[in-house]
């Protein structure tokens, strides 16, 4: 389904930027060059919606959605969450609301404490936030086993127990321990075999819908972006390049690079075939990004305009959708 924009969003990133410095050798070095991880992304998350954040390793999406739930502090920029700013809480404020938003990382042998019971983790929000304890505490904790597909014994195990997708379930039900309304999915499921892939996507459509939840959903696989998502958000080297409902998108991407990304998918149907369009090397260095359209070094159709003005971003009112192409403009 498509959910068309709300006058308040649940999220809302304004001209988010984050820069890493980069320190010579040294330890008193100072810091020489930053990597432009994120620079400039506005995005938005209405409730209940599941916004896709698509893109090649190392374009920046992983960073957006740590900003989103301020595991990471920006350069500038900001994130309203039911329009008041999480950057502007303080410690005690921005502890209660974290409550309200919460994510649920790639590698869950990564997140998960391996000195800790799968039960112990899954409490561990209910008794930092003081929602259950005692007996209710311990029926809280399976009760959420049971929602994401696990049995109450599990409890008792410890991770290397599990088997991966069991891990993933149990990152899930830690996530939803604080009843939270928006998730961020970090690559959740890209680690996990294709049948346990189709198990967690069906399980967080099916938390969606019984809970009214709103997903950021971080994923560099397209043919699973295109089960799931409301809307997508393409990213290129910190920048979002286009952003449309999601069967808009996929029937008729406009940005040259999205292009690219749906020719590359591959098609589960052996009697069709797709023509690829094929990039000439590697994405350019986040250090120091190209002048004018960053993705203009490897687009077959750039123009001189590319190379030394950096376009923007295009609103398409009718099709509810953003691109930032110079061709675009050009028809």
């Amino acid at each position: 389904m498509t959910i068309e924009p709300v006058t308040v969003p649940l999220v809302e990133a304004r001209h988010l930027v984050k820069h890493f410095p980069v320190r010579g050798p040294g330890f008193f070095a100072r810091a020489r060059e930053v990597v432009r991880a994120v620079d400039g992304v506005s995005l938005q998350v209405a409730p209940g919606e599941i916004v896709a954040l698509v893109g090649e390793s190392g374009c920046g999406k992983s960073t957006v959605g740590r900003l989103l739930v301020r595991l990471l502090d920006p350069t500038s920029g900001d994130v309203l969450f039911d329009g008041e700013s999480i950057f502007a809480l303080g410690p005690r404020e921005l502890r209660a609301a974290r409550r309200r938003f919460q994510i649920v990382f790639q590698d869950p042998d990564a997140s998960l404490d391996p000195r800790l019971t799968v039960g112990q983790s899954v409490a561990e929000g209910l008794e930092i936030h003081r929602l259950a304890r005692g007996r209710a505490l311990r029926d809280r904790v399976a009760d959420l086993l049971a929602q994401v597909g696990l049995l109450a014994d599990h409890a008792a195990r410890y991770p290397h127990e599990l088997s991966g997708g069991q891990k993933q379930r149990v990152g899930i039900a830690r996530a939803l321990a604080v009843e939270p309304r928006f998730i961020v999915l970090d690559e959740a499921v890209s680690a996990l075999d294709v049948s346990v892939q189709a198990q967690i996507v069906n399980l967080l459509l099916d938390l969606r819908a019984r809970r009214g939840l709103a997903y950021l959903f971080v994923s560099h696989d397209l043919a699973l972006v295109s089960q799931i998502a409301d809307r997508v958000a393409v990213m290129y080297l910190g920048e979002i390049v286009e952003e449309a409902p999601a069967d808009r998108l996929f029937a008729k991407p406009l940005h040259p690079y999205t292009q690219a990304l749906l020719a590359a998918t591959p098609v589960p149907d052996p009697e069709r075939t797709r023509q690829r369009l094929l990039l000439p090397g590697e994405p350019p260095s986040a250090i120091d990004p190209p002048p004018g359209c960053r993705f203009h070094p490897r687009c077959a159709r750039a123009i001189e305009r590319c190379r030394i003005e950096a376009p923007a971003r295009r609103e398409i009112a009718t099709e509810n959708r953003r691109a930032t192409c110079h061709l675009i403009d050009a028809g």
